[in-house]
């Protein structure tokens, strides 16, 4: 007689695989991380390894790319605003990636041309650079601007021209503040690209910025796309923090974003 063991043996780990597999792409779909990859002995399986070493191009050409500053001046220019374009200090891409403090500094032809719409002063300064995924800010950079600014305006801000800076660092936007005269500044800028998101774009809020603010001084907005946090959502964030900096005069970790209550209605539920 045969020993039926050998086949019940086989049979259990094929089925547990199979749950697991389930259980793994029910998880995959509520994240955009990567999780429970197939292997191969001790590597990732080909599949797995050929989407990541995509995901690192994509990466790496969203760094490298240039701005359309032609295409973005236009789209900002929609948006019914003045636009002033400068640059940082840095020469070329290879230096903005090497030099981050030159990125922090406004080139000095720059001075003039911003001091130049100065007069009277300005309530917020909203400033718009490439940082390391020019991609970001040219897709997500003008819907969040077009919502942000109708709050603005409705609300009477005094409003600085609009100010493309050409491969800035958050910093660049203090010194654009100081020459428009603006209490604060709003910065929007291409964050690191990471694995999943090579257009992920930041807002950085600061009051009264100058030569001796920190990132504590700082509020930030992180992961503004579709799959993160929608531009329109960001706005209302950042037009909330902004009422909040002007009415307490401060900024950073001192003043906290509690914008998600607003979104949240009395029983618990988000409203949509």
């Amino acid at each position: 007689m045969a020993d039926p063991r050998p086949t019940t043996i086989a049979a259990a780990p094929a089925a547990a695989g199979a749950a697991d597999d389930a259980a793994w792409e029910r998880l995959r779909a509520l994240t955009a991380a990567r999780i429970g990859l197939a292997r191969s002995g001790a590597s990732l399986a080909t599949g797995p390894m050929l989407e990541l070493r995509l995901a690192h191009a994509r990466a790496r050409d969203a760094v490298h790319a240039p701005l359309d500053e032609a295409r973005l001046r236009t789209d900002l220019a929609a948006l019914g605003w003045p636009v002033l374009a400068v640059s940082s200090a840095v020469r070329d891409r290879t230096q903005y990636l090497m030099r981050p403090d030159l990125g922090r500094q406004l080139a000095p032809d720059a001075t003039t041309v911003l001091a130049n719409h100065a007069a009277g002063g300005h309530d917020v300064a909203l400033v718009i650079t490439d940082g390391l995924s020019a991609r970001a800010v040219e897709r997500h950079g003008p819907p969040l601007l077009a919502a942000l600014l109708r709050q603005l305006r409705a609300d009477g801000w005094r409003i600085a021209p609009l100010t493309l800076v050409r491969q800035g660092r958050v910093a660049v936007g203090d010194a654009v503040a100081q020459l428009l005269r603006a209490r604060m500044v709003v910065v929007l800028i291409g964050e690191r690209p990471g694995l999943s998101a090579p257009d992920s774009m930041g807002v950085y809020l600061t009051w009264q910025p100058g030569p001796r603010t920190t990132d504590a001084n700082r509020n930030c907005i992180s992961n503004i796309r579709p799959e993160g946090i929608d531009p329109a959502e960001a706005a209302l964030k950042v037009m909330h923090l902004l009422r909040a900096m002007r009415a307490r005069e401060l900024s950073g970790v001192a003043l906290k974003d509690e914008t998600e209550r607003l979104l949240i209605d009395d029983n618990g539920t988000r409203d949509d």
